[in-house]
């Protein structure tokens, strides 16, 4: 009799026991769903907010570009005019620069290689200024675009004014599509962006398929 009692009194111990053990373990499942359920919404919570960090940058971009643009009376192909008869060569790039002191940069490269960033502003199309790039990474690449565009048919202004059908011109300058040299140009139009691809032999303007 007294060993049931002492069995029953063990056993009855080991339940008391193991259900603590129990409640501590569900206990500790709990509390560790809930730290994950925490930490997720935290790391939800910091991407929303550097999207919403991206997305500001963006707009804020955009404005200074229309701030840009609207600021800009003189066009791509008046800037890159006044930029050849201030510095003699050929015009490689020009680009409606947005970084609070907007002006047209072009970039034009004399007959003996060296290159100029030549400044144009944009509301009245005097020479601000022009400094010779001293960047010695002119390649063999940016010598045969060079090339290509100097003995072409459509030179960067003309370029620039057969892009202008599409929209206000922003960027043009000479890329490699492929193993082809072409001019490529950037135009606004009713706060749409789009890029360009015109032909340096025939002046024919494509929309940059690449970059949609």
């Amino acid at each position: 009799m007294k060993r049931n009692i002492v069995i029953a009194t063990l056993t009855a111990a080991a339940l008391a026991t193991g259900g603590t053990v129990a409640a501590f373990a569900a206990g500790d499942d709990e509390a560790t769903a809930t730290q994950r359920q925490t930490n997720t919404s935290a790391e939800a919570a910091t991407d929303r907010d550097d999207a919403d960090d991206s997305a500001d940058d963006q707009d804020d971009d955009a404005t200074e570009g229309r701030r840009a643009l609207s600021d800009s009376r003189v066009t791509a192909a008046e800037a890159i005019a006044a930029a050849l008869k201030h510095t003699p060569g050929t015009a490689v790039s020009a680009d409606l620069d947005d970084d609070g002191a907007a002006a047209w940069e072009v970039t034009v490269v004399k007959g003996d290689g060296t290159e100029y960033d030549v400044r144009i502003a944009p509301d009245s199309g005097k020479v601000l200024g022009a400094q010779r790039d001293t960047d010695d990474d002119n390649d063999s690449d940016d010598r045969a675009e060079l090339a290509a565009v100097k003995g072409a048919q459509t030179d960067a202004r003309e370029a620039a004014l057969a892009a202008a059908a599409k929209g206000t011109v922003t960027e043009v300058g000479i890329d490699d599509d492929n193993g082809a040299v072409v001019w490529t140009a950037d135009t606004v139009k009713d706060g749409k962006r789009s890029e360009w691809k015109v032909a340096p032999d025939s002046g024919k303007v494509t929309q940059d398929r690449d970059e949609d």
